[in-house]
């Protein structure tokens, strides 16, 4: 199963379980999804303060309806991208906060046709899990390697600058490197 599917079937067990009452189901929702909700509703309603009144509405309702899921008929996202897109246009309809909404809002004829360039929260949540991993496998290995792998790639010191750091031979250095290289990719299952 590739990352996105397996945070496609993540999601999709999670809004299950917050069906059955499980109240972490819907913080693990909120903090994979609500940034690209949010996006959706700020571009329809165009007011910060309108948009984060309508990405609460939709959590409200994704608690009271999360029974009505149906995976067969569309992804965790698109579901709640609808409920996003539906939320923000009922506050736009009715005018929001005394139509502050309206003076500051794209009409909506346009909100079918809003794009978000945010990454999808399926793509969120596959980007943190393999970060997560990276990091427990570079945990994994011993201090000498895992000191000069992080050094290495993560702020680009060269082999020779790191064997002089460690008072090592240059060959050593790389020999420390490639092995920690090979155990991090079957930890990582490459």
């Amino acid at each position: 199963m590739s990352d996105p599917e397996r945070a496609r079937e993540e999601l999709k067990a999670a809004i299950a379980r917050l069906a059955d009452g499980d109240r972490s189901a819907l913080e693990f929702i909120y903090s994979a999804t609500s940034a690209k909700l949010f996006g959706i509703c700020l571009r329809i309603l165009g007011s910060r303060d309108e948009a984060e009144d309508a990405l609460q509405d939709v959590y409200i309702s994704l608690w009271r309806s999360a029974g009505r899921y149906d995976p067969a008929r569309a992804s965790p996202i698109s579901w709640l991208a609808t409920f996003a897109r539906n939320r923000a246009i009922d506050r736009l309809r009715s005018g929001g906060g005394g139509g502050r909404v309206q003076r500051e809002a794209a009409p909506i004829e346009e909100a079918a046709e809003i794009s978000d360039s945010a990454p999808l929260a399926d793509a969120m949540l596959e980007t943190t899990q393999r970060d997560a991993k990276i990091h427990h496998c570079l945990g994994e290995l011993e201090d000498r390697t895992q000191d000069a792998i992080r050094t290495a790639f993560f702020e680009g010191t060269t082999y020779a600058e790191l064997a002089e750091a460690k008072d090592v031979p240059l060959g050593t250095m790389k020999s420390w490197v490639r092995r920690g290289l090979e155990k991090l990719k079957r930890c990582l299952d490459i």
